[in-house]
């Protein structure tokens, strides 16, 4: 399978696990073993791929939108996710952004100080590591957001 297959199946793996098994298949009305085909890597499913309809149902109700991200990753288009639109912005400014992102670039660096201790990031660890920054690029979009009100 190649590289951009391989892709999207990990996304929608990953779609599905943010759900959760049972509520996705409650969602979509696909069974198990369903969803499993669409991000199955084995040989017999590597031309099954997760419907739109049922990716949009998906990440409606998942905490990111794993795949079309990787779809415009793979275009090489780059979203803006704002994860603020579904709750109150916190109060405080720039300066407290600041601090926040002072925080997470901290938790960032110890994530990798800690992966790399041994000289290889496993999944596990990129998965860690990849949370953390998208963490930080919220906290940046936040910032950006409290910039722009300031200079209106």
């Amino acid at each position: 399978m190649d590289a951009a297959r391989n892709y999207l199946k990990k996304h929608t793996e990953a779609l599905v696990k943010d759900v959760g098994i049972e509520a996705a298949c409650a969602l979509t009305g696909k069974s198990k073993a369903t969803l499993g085909r669409y991000y199955s890597s084995s040989e017999e499913h590597s031309d099954r791929f997760i419907p739109v309809d049922t990716v949009a149902q998906l990440e409606a109700a998942a905490g990111y939108p794993h795949v079309t991200s990787a779809l415009a990753e793979l275009k090489g288009v780059s979203l803006s996710y704002d994860a603020t639109r579904n709750h109150p912005p916190h109060n405080g400014g720039v300066n407290s952004d600041v601090v926040a992102l002072s925080q997470r670039f901290a938790m960032l660096m110890a994530e990798y100080t800690d992966a790399i201790d041994d000289g290889v990031i496993t999944i596990n660890e990129a998965k860690r590591l990849l949370g953390e920054t998208l963490e930080l690029q919220q906290v940046l979009v936040q910032m950006k957001l409290h910039l722009e009100q300031g200079s209106n």
